[in-house]
């Protein structure tokens, strides 16, 4: 049974052992949790005023942390163990966990702290900073046994690999696992079943709708909250805006419509964009994988049986496979290996400052307001419109990687950022050089057009290529080719672009750069 409020425990006098459980951490079998004692041990959760107000997240963010972790601490409650819940609208609550747990120790008769590692390099060097005023106080950090592949495996996999690449490690995976394997040998004789699932979808399709979940009166408090505590924020908030699961329960219920309904067309459409229709075939359920709702074993298995039952091709299953199984525990082994070094990369050396329409959607350039709009409504946008449309204009216009990451890490409800970093500054900037990705993912309008509807209500036309009609991305592409040519021409992927860059005549090439510099010099930014 939920409770109607975040109340704050008072009987943690005889407490021994204190267990630190922090906003991303929302798994019954997170190693925090093992071998509690609900008689001798207390659970401490924080909504740390510093998460909320240091990154400006999307309302529809904080509103789903917040409401799925008192959610979680109702349900250990009903187990009977006991909980410290120290609410954001409480104005005793500390402004950090660290301060929270001082706040602990110096009370209580604590002999031990036990917390699972937090994946985001700030709260982990915070973690491994804090140290108790009392000596007799014993602190474990235990590694987080959600992953399907844990540092020292990732560690042993990259060892004495100079370009370590997806596809590499996600072989590697299907092996460990044995998803997808027949004796040894990928199921259907191919690992990546990429080629199929890059069609344009169909006008005539229709598409199921997404599952919803009405706000009970835990998130109308909440949804009170934020509204009363961020009314200026970015993002729409209103009761009825808010559909997101904040139980375990609930998420399930998404699982399960996700793999009934949408996963045997999400393989051969899952890059497709339509206009109006943000979530198409996609699953939806990475926040409550990030957050800790679901976990990746339980989300990879039920699509796996869905494919065992003959309900999902093979082309749908691998490829949702592929997203998890291989570049979600990927992204995280790089980041845990490289940080806090590789986000101040800047192979691009790019520097300039993010758009306003980033944060407003006020652009005429069809497909950046439809993923902006997108991610205003509902804290989403899929994985094309993240990387081909608002990442690849930031790409070709050398947005500073550090701005475009805050926004990132700020509007989408599934971000935190060894999950979000990795992405922006890799996959989408290109600004590791080549570290995650084997070339940058730039295109022009001709891809946005090919995949999406978007250019038949846009002002400009993606088969122009200058003038004051062309789509400015087809521009913006060759003059990212010729202002970064020493960086990027010996890559073997770019060879293709640079052979057809090399048949332009002079004067084309200066049209191409005098367009792309007069745009991004109208580029509207805050002073």
């Amino acid at each position: 049974m939920i409770s109607d409020s975040p109340e704050r425990t008072t009987t943690g006098e005889n407490a021994q052992t204190l267990r630190l459980i922090l906003t991303d951490q929302l798994s019954r079998s997170i190693s925090a949790l093992d071998g509690i004692d609900a008689r001798a041990d207390l659970v401490l959760m924080v909504e740390s005023p510093d998460d909320a107000g240091h990154i400006p997240h999307h309302r529809q963010k904080l509103v789903l942390m917040l409401s799925a972790m008192r959610h979680f601490a109702s349900s250990l409650r009903s187990e009977g163990i006991r909980v410290e819940y120290m609410p954001l609208d409480d104005p005793q609550t500390p402004t950090s966990f660290p301060e929270a747990l001082d706040r602990i120790v110096a009370r209580d008769p604590v002999t031990q702290v036990i917390a699972t590692e937090p994946q985001s390099w700030q709260p982990a060097e915070q973690l491994h900073a804090w140290r108790p005023q009392r000596s007799d106080l014993s602190i474990e950090i235990r590694e987080d046994g959600r992953f399907l592949c844990s540092r020292e495996r990732f560690s042993r996999w990259m060892d004495g690999r100079s370009t370590p690449r997806l596809e590499h490690f996600y072989h590697h995976m299907r092996r460990e696992t044995g998803w997808l394997m027949e004796d040894g040998h990928p199921e259907g004789g191919r690992w990546n079943y990429d080629v199929q699932n890059r069609k344009r979808l169909p006008s005539e399709s229709s598409v199921p709708a997404r599952v919803a979940f009405r706000p009970d009166k835990v998130t109308l408090e909440v949804i009170a909250l934020i509204r009363r505590r961020f009314p200026t924020r970015f993002g729409e908030l209103a009761p009825a805006s808010f559909a997101w699961a904040v139980t375990r329960e609930q998420a399930f219920l998404a699982l399960q419509e996700f793999v009934d309904q949408r996963l045997p067309s999400f393989g051969t459409y899952q890059d497709a964009m339509r206009a109006g229709n943000p979530f198409l075939f996609h699953s939806l359920l990475s926040p409550y994988i990030n957050l800790g709702l679901l976990t990746p074993t339980e989300v990879c298995e039920a699509a796996l049986t869905t494919y065992r039952d003959d309900q999902a091709p093979l082309n749908a299953v691998e490829g949702f496979l592929r997203q998890i199984l291989g570049w979600r525990e990927y992204v995280r082994g790089i980041y845990q290996l490289s940080m806090p070094a590789y986000a101040r990369t800047n192979f691009l050396d790019a520097t300039r400052p993010l758009p306003t329409f980033y944060w407003t959607g006020d652009t005429d350039l069809a497909c950046l307001r439809e993923a902006i709009q997108s991610t205003t409504q509902n804290a989403y946008a899929h994985h094309i419109q993240r990387l081909m449309v608002t990442g690849n204009f930031a790409l070709l216009a050398g947005l500073s990687p550090a701005d475009v990451e805050e926004w990132y890490l700020a509007v989408y409800a599934d971000a935190y950022e060894w999950v979000e970093l990795p992405n922006t500054h890799g996959m989408a900037l290109f600004a590791d050089g080549g570290m995650l990705a084997s070339k940058p993912y730039a295109a022009s309008g001709a891809y946005i057009h090919r995949m999406s509807d978007f250019c038949r209500s846009c002002v400009y036309d993606p088969k122009a290529k200058l003038g004051v009609n062309a789509c400015p991305f087809n521009y913006l592409y060759w003059n990212f080719l010729i202002a970064h040519r020493t960086q990027l021409q010996h890559n073997p992927r770019m060879a293709l672009p640079y052979r057809t860059l090399d048949r332009m005549s002079s004067p084309y090439v200066h049209a191409v750069t005098d367009e792309a510099e007069a745009f991004l010099r109208r580029l509207p930014t805050d002073p």
